[in-house]
């Protein structure tokens, strides 16, 4: 009899690739993917803890699996991910929810089939947490990919930077590389079976190759730039402290590489900055923007920034507004601070009303949406190279992004996904594109 499993993904990108890593390990075991939670014989919930509302999004639809366990007690429930590497919440899983199977940490995904062959064999509710200073990245997994043309490749784990609002050094550990050569085979083996765009993971990608000698991020750019065929290689999160100018030189001399540099600023402001443990400020931050379009002038840079950081006055923000205006971002991923048990900024004193982080980011975001309308304008009457990734069943249409992340939908009678296609810009909608495809 077929059995099924249903992973639920809460996050970044790096969680995604890692459900993808335990797709393959349940579908190595015979299970094959289902929607549905009446149908599945194992549901896995790979978690996140960068803000609160998302632990608290997960904490309720395991809740939710209660009656259903009690309806089908063979149902394998797992949890896993950032959340559960944290002890309080760690805890409050296993007493709240004991009707959960399965808890796991990020350090040990790799030995969550072992840890279901056990628990079906007749084990006891395992709970099995690895300390992040003591977890290994182990190559030679083989995920399920989900994301055709696209495909994700780690090449690191872990931070060393210890942003003052930031879990992610406490639950992912510190920093540690993938050989140099096994990124380069994944990536090779990967362009080889028809992807077409691959993106280079990690908490800091900037920060790869410092645990090993001989390695650098600008090293394994210039090493990729050796595999040939027709594809596009991004990356992803970089930090403005470490994007060095051989990194740019890099990503400007590999032809695979896109001009899109995601650069999280955060703010915009020097003491926040200070506070935030950045360790760059907003004059450090404009010279790695004017580095970048020294190499590519047409690069488009987006980036993160947080409204609400604990102390900040509305000197503070408008040091952000000013910031924004004078980089030009072709977008930007805003929201509010979200405190972090167990973070030094949890612990500051002031911390910013909602009324006023809403209020604040509202005009930032005012602004954001006319500078990214003023940008889609610019492409009309143009013709831009574009990945078809998808078909938007509601528009009727296909779609994809241009090399500077820019949506485009378009009209096909044939299926093309998995191809580079040029499209004509008759129309620009907000951050979206709308054209025809012309030789």
């Amino acid at each position: 009899m077929q059995k099924f499993y249903k992973i639920v993904t809460y996050g970044c990108q790096m969680n995604i690739h890692e459900s993808e890593k335990l797709a393959g390990i349940l579908m190595r075991r015979g299970y094959a993917p289902t929607e549905k939670d009446e149908e599945a014989d194992v549901i896995v919930f790979n978690t996140c803890c960068i803000r609160e509302n998302a632990e608290q999004h997960a904490f309720g639809n395991i809740g939710a699996l209660k009656q259903l366990k009690k309806n089908n007690p063979s149902l394998i429930i797992a949890v896993g991910g950032c959340m559960t590497q944290q002890e309080k919440e760690a805890s409050e899983l296993k007493k709240k929810m004991p009707y959960v199977d399965i808890i796991f940490g990020t350090h040990n995904l790799e030995k969550f089939g072992e840890l279901l062959d056990k628990r079906i064999a007749g084990g006891k509710k395992i709970v099995e947490i690895v300390d992040g200073e003591t977890g290994k990245i182990i190559e030679g997994e083989k995920p399920f990919r989900t994301s055709y043309p696209n495909a994700w490749v780690n090449i690191m784990q872990g931070c060393n930077n210890f942003c003052t609002y930031c879990i992610v050094p406490y639950v992912r550990g510190r920093e540690r590389s993938r050989d140099m050569v096994a990124i380069y085979s994944e990536v090779n083996v990967l362009v080889k079976s028809g992807y077409k765009e691959i993106t280079l993971l990690g908490q800091n990608v900037n920060s790869y190759g410092k645990d090993i000698e001989g390695a650098s991020f600008a090293a394994l750019i210039n090493m990729l730039k050796t595999i040939d065929g027709d594809y596009r290689l991004r990356f992803m999160t970089n930090h403005p402290k470490d994007l060095t100018e051989e990194v740019v030189k890099a990503v400007a001399e590999n032809p695979h590489c896109c001009h899109q540099i995601h650069l999280p600023v955060q703010a915009g402001s020097n003491r926040v900055l200070k506070l935030m443990n950045r360790r760059y400020t907003r004059e450090d931050y404009f010279k790695k923007v004017e580095l970048i379009r020294k190499y590519m002038p047409d690069c488009a840079i987006s980036t993160d920034i947080m409204i609400g950081f604990p102390t900040e006055t509305e000197e503070d923000f408008l040091d952000t507004l000013d910031l924004s205006k004078k980089v030009g971002f072709s977008s930007a991923f805003t929201f509010v601070y979200s405190r972090r048990k167990g973070t030094p900024a949890d612990r500051m004193e002031e911390q910013i009303p909602e009324d006023v982080k809403k209020e604040r980011i509202m005009r930032l975001v005012e602004f954001q949406n006319a500078e990214t309308k003023r940008l889609s304008s610019s492409y009309e009457g143009k013709t831009v190279r574009i990945l078809c990734e998808d078909f938007d069943e509601k528009k009727g249409l296909y779609l994809g992004r241009d090399e500077y992340g820019r949506m485009g939908y378009f009209n096909s009678d044939v299926n093309l996904i998995g191809d580079f296609v040029n499209v004509k810009i008759e129309k620009a909608n907000g951050i979206s594109l709308f054209g025809k495809i012309v030789d």
